[in-house]
């Protein structure tokens, strides 16, 4: 078998590892299949006749080329989701490919996951991702992002604990409220109307940020039935929307494209809930304190 061949047959081979290596560089499935189509075109032109570990060597390639895109991403930070235009968004990009599999892989990883890794600097977010979920050594890591070895295990520890940062509001039962919020993400998922109004407290007060719908003042819903019925309008973004520890209470996050978009917090009298706050503005945004759910 030629070189060419057998490289060609190893990458379609590795083709589903590259594409996670990928998605949880990049939190987005099309920014991910983009760097495994650029990864090719790379390999492709690459002599790898003295390559031992074709596998191995694959997965550098993806990984820098993944590098480069969230550097790239960085520099354009600046620039605010909602100013893009709609085929250029987050959203509208990772829907175009393929809504259902793009939220299929989001809950297989986890949104609050995604959503820390999004804030990790590039070389912090392909240590851990590498290290953490693919096992790749820090002797193959470090050279990727031009730093020591032991450099790179030190990047790798610090997303670690962003990652797995934040503890438990004082008296909060985790337990209960993880299956409340996860009762009423699969109902909403659902458009199970009734399943959300036994959730919710018969006098529940939704308050909306302006940029959520978006109106001129914020939005304020009271009883259980208008809330449900609120809740109904957003089956589609709750594709998208994962669980996540909000300043310490379970709650919901929003990521199309693994980029916060929304949040909800939940306040809990028991199993059901009282209060619920939607958070879409950038500035509440950034001030949250937002990890993934303790196991």
């Amino acid at each position: 078998m030629d070189e060419n061949a057998s490289l060609t047959e190893r990458f379609e081979a590795d083709r589903t590892h590259l594409r996670a290596v990928a998605y949880r560089m990049l939190g987005s499935l099309s920014e991910a299949e983009d760097a495994l189509q650029e990864a090719w075109l790379r390999a492709s032109r690459a002599d790898t006749s003295d390559v031992a570990n074709l596998g191995g060597w694959l997965t550098t390639v993806v990984a820098r080329v993944c590098l480069n895109m969230l550097r790239a991403r960085r520099s354009r930070r600046e620039e605010p989701i909602e100013s893009l235009a709609p085929d250029q968004a987050p959203a509208a990009r990772d829907a175009g490919a393929d809504p259902e599999r793009e939220a299929l892989l989001a809950d297989s990883v986890g949104v609050a996951l995604l959503v820390v890794l999004d804030t990790l600097a590039p070389a912090e977010r392909l240590a851990f991702v590498l290290h953490d979920m693919f096992a790749v050594p820090f002797d193959q890591i470090g050279p990727m992002i031009e730093r020591s070895p032991a450099a790179a295990r030190q990047l790798a520890s610090r997303a670690r604990r962003r990652v797995k940062g934040g503890t438990p509001a004082p008296g909060a039962d985790l337990t209960r409220q993880r299956r409340v919020v996860e009762a009423f993400l699969a109902a909403t998922r659902g458009g199970d109307f009734q399943a959300l109004v036994t959730l919710l407290h018969p006098d529940v007060v939704l308050r909306a940020d302006a940029a959520v719908v978006p109106t001129p003042r914020p939005i304020v819903v009271r009883g259980a039935g208008s809330v449900a019925e609120g809740a109904m309008a957003a089956t589609g973004r709750a594709r998208f929307t994962g669980t996540a520890l909000i300043n310490g209470s379970a709650g919901l996050a929003m990521a199309p494209g693994g980029r916060l978009s929304l949040v909800l917090a939940f306040t809990f009298d028991g199993d059901r809930i009282t209060e619920i706050d939607v958070i879409a503005e950038p500035s509440r945004l950034d001030r949250l304190d937002l990890t993934p759910l303790p196991a």
